[in-house]
């Protein structure tokens, strides 16, 4: 998710927001989920990212495929029909609709994100079943109360929501205080609700330079933290088991992972909004 604010005006078009030029976040995770939608420069710094921590990739799979097992969780066991995605990156296999419909044809979902190539994309790919409803708001997460007025236009705020912050909170730095964001988004959602969110961790020194490399190529910039950190957006939540842990060890789908599921350095959890 990238930060627009700066150099385009509110009459910009999607299209006219397009930065060709200089690698975006979403257009780089996308290049290393292995999507087509990407530009030279994003692949110059994936390529530069992959072979500084050639593990990056595996990252971003583990991290796909979380969000496969906990929308698959929250739209079965936990009986969510409305999920609310910040910060849904470009459209490849198995986005949160897609999942959640596949288990309740009459779920409906919001996708909150604010680089451009990501709306011309949604806009065109981004479809529904007919019994529920899929929707795109152009928004920054730094800006919660304009995504809550505007989810609130197809979500009901009576009925439990499933937050979705999948690699989100790392790209705002502490100075903008994440966790007061998530609180005051928690704050809008009714008791019921659940919460899931995944992001890397500073585990790794390997990693953190290539993060460091990263942030000084590119548009925007990532924040790795320490899992104690990851674990306070969970603080006021009930976890649900196994709890906050490293992202490719919630509820493993070992055909999807392999037999062994491997440790990443990225942390995870789901948690419910108790009454």
């Amino acid at each position: 998710m990238t930060d627009h604010s700066a150099g385009n005006t509110p009459q910009d078009g999607p299209s006219d927001r397009i930065r060709s030029d200089r690698p975006h976040s979403a257009r780089v995770w996308g290049y290393l989920l292995g999507g087509k939608e990407n530009y030279p420069a994003d692949r110059q710094v994936g390529d530069m990212i992959q072979e500084m921590f050639p593990d990056i990739a595996l990252l971003a799979r583990v991290q796909r495929y979380f969000l496969a097992r906990a929308v698959r969780f929250l739209a079965g066991e936990a009986g969510i029909r409305q999920f609310l995605d910040i910060g849904a990156g470009l459209p490849t296999v198995d986005n949160t609709h897609e999942v959640a419909q596949r288990v309740a044809p009459e779920s409906r979902i919001v996708y909150v994100d604010n680089d451009p190539l990501v709306l011309v994309h949604a806009q065109a790919l981004l479809t529904s079943t007919p019994e529920g409803a899929c929707d795109y708001i152009d928004a920054d997460v730094r800006d919660p109360e304009l995504i809550l007025r505007k989810a609130a236009k197809a979500l009901d705020f009576t009925r439990p929501i499933a937050l979705t912050l999948l690699g989100i909170m790392g790209q705002i730095p502490d100075s903008d205080d994440p966790w007061g964001i998530v609180e005051h988004l928690l704050d809008a959602l009714p008791a019921g609700s659940y919460l899931a969110l995944s992001d890397g961790t500073n585990t790794n020194a390997t990693l953190n330079h290539a993060i460091e490399t990263y942030n000084a190529n590119s548009a925007s910039s990532y924040h790795l933290r320490s899992p104690d950190q990851i674990a306070r957006f969970f603080d006021r939540l009930e976890p649900v088991e196994p709890g906050v842990v490293p992202t490719s060890m919630w509820r493993p789908d070992l055909p999807d992972i392999g037999d062994t599921p491997a440790n990443v350095d990225s942390m995870c959890g789901v948690g419910h909004k108790p009454a």
